[in-house]
């Protein structure tokens, strides 16, 4: 059972507000937080010469104006694309931002977040490491730690073991029956698990082991209403706004 109790939000913006904005870019953190967000989500990686950054996919061909592996480029090779324009016009230039950029975003607005290590093939281990250290020397003490996430287990191994302080979280697609043992071993602090997978049977099981419950990405009022009156701590949603005004702050 954990043992650091967290003050988790019944909302929090999935990649910022990804539905009104191109998600991961400042844009839509800025957006998340105009929708009354107060905690946002998004994905880190690293760029081939070893600068922290935020991008969801291996690949740049869905958010950006280039196709291609992310691991193949240097961030001033990143930096040049346009990775709003796929979201509308209004968002035209606007970039993948480095995660000292999304961090300085995020004192100076007082969010709070989720913090997902998404790393390239075969980057695991440098992934975690060198966000983990950038996230000791860039957040402000004084801030809460924020939830740090994944769904590569070493990563999450490598933040239990190097950055203690930091509060973890179990991410899962499917529901494996040696979800506690993971969760215990990795001395998670939330579990995560996919709305296409919650039932409510499965969501008192976790919350009966004390864990702090998210659940992505939810989009439906009514469902996210459903998975909090079942016990669910909060939801991850491209929404914020449309869900904040069906279960609360």
């Amino acid at each position: 059972m954990p043992i650091r109790p967290l003050s988790l939000p019944k909302v929090i913006g999935h990649r910022g507000a990804a539905e009104a904005a191109p998600e991961n870019t400042l844009a839509s953190f800025r957006e998340a937080k105009r929708q009354g967000a107060s905690w946002v989500e998004f994905d880190a990686k690293l760029s081939v010469d070893d600068r922290a950054f935020l991008l969801h996919d291996d690949n740049i061909d869905r958010t950006s104006n280039a196709t291609g592996p992310a691991r193949a480029l240097t961030y001033d090779e990143i930096r040049v694309l346009d990775a709003g324009s796929w979201k509308g016009p209004q968002f035209a230039g606007e970039k993948m931002p480095l995660l000292a950029e999304a961090l300085a975003l995020f004192a100076q607005e007082d969010i709070q977040f989720n913090l997902e290590l998404k790393p390239c093939p075969g980057r695991a281990r440098d992934t975690a490491k060198i966000i983990l250290d950038e996230l000791n020397h860039l957040w402000p003490a004084a801030k809460p730690k924020p939830l740090i996430s994944s769904f590569v287990l070493e990563c999450l191994e490598i933040a239990r073991d190097t950055a203690p302080d930091y509060p973890r979280g179990l991410l899962l697609e499917d529901h494996p029956v040696n979800w506690l043992d993971l969760a215990q071993n990795l001395k998670a602090d939330t579990v995560n698990i996919w709305d296409g997978a919650a039932t409510a049977e499965w969501v008192a099981e976790i919350k009966q082991e004390g864990y702090g419950l998210l659940v992505y990405t939810v989009n439906d009022a009514a469902r996210a209403k459903q998975l909090i009156a079942w016990g669910v701590d909060g939801v991850f949603t491209d929404a914020p706004a449309r869900i904040l005004a069906a279960v609360g702050q």
